[in-house]
């Protein structure tokens, strides 16, 4: 007799039954639970602290601003480099500049306005 059981996976919740719980357990069925907008990771947010501010930008952009006698001040857009967030880590040197992020922690905010900077 060709195929007494049935074909392929006939029989899966009938006399196949003890088969598929034995050795494919979960085959049949629903598990979890739909999200409708899932987003894959909210929490994503690259840190970076004050000390290394001045490395995001280049080396004649330091030194232009260092002996600047005009007013002009700096804008530095951590957000280029991939960082979301400035931290207050370390110091900065005395040369006003403006950070641009999403998130500043409260210490970043202080010593930035400290030496006469913006966030």
């Amino acid at each position: 007799r060709k195929n007494a059981g049935g074909r392929g996976k006939a029989g899966g919740l009938a006399d196949h039954r003890n088969l598929l719980k034995r050795y494919h357990p979960g085959y049949f069925g629903k598990k979890g639970i739909r999200v409708f907008h899932e987003k894959k990771n909210p929490k994503h947010c690259p840190v970076v602290n004050i000390d290394r501010l001045w490395s995001l930008v280049s080396e004649e952009t330091r030194t232009k601003y260092a002996d600047n006698k005009e007013g002009l001040v700096p804008v530095i857009d951590v957000t280029k480099s991939g960082f979301f967030k400035v931290l207050g880590k370390g110091r900065l040197p005395t040369i006003p500049v403006v950070v641009k992020a999403k998130f500043f922690s409260s210490t970043a905010e202080r010593r930035i306005k400290a030496i006469g900077g913006a966030c």
